[in-house]
């Protein structure tokens, strides 16, 4: 959860109290909002509560692949396929790429 007042700070007064910040980053576990001109620019973040975000994102990729492979099978099991070089033609058609047998 971000706490404003503490999670929230312009890049200046981090360059100012770098160890500070970071020590209550590797205590809290929360992530750092920094600003520039009033705006969010960059989150920095202790490395071991970034690591589950890394892992869930990771997972989230393989299960979106391997759910896209297995739509594919299932395609090419009902049939609905086409040949490579036919698909390929019309997609050098449909975007105006020249093919070695026009």
């Amino acid at each position: 959860m971000l706490d404003i007042p503490e999670d929230v700070d312009s890049l200046t007064n981090f360059k100012r109290q770098t160890a500070d910040d970071l020590r209550r980053r590797q205590t809290t576990g929360s992530p750092l909002v920094l600003t520039v001109n009033g705006k969010t620019a960059v989150v920095v973040q202790d490395a071991a509560a970034d690591q589950p975000l890394v892992e869930r994102a990771a997972r989230t990729d393989r299960d979106e692949t391997v759910a896209a492979i297995r739509d594919g099978l299932a395609d090419a099991e009902a049939g609905r396929v086409k040949p490579a070089r036919r698909a390929l033609k019309a997609l050098a058609r449909k975007y105006g790429i020249p093919t070695s047998d026009e």
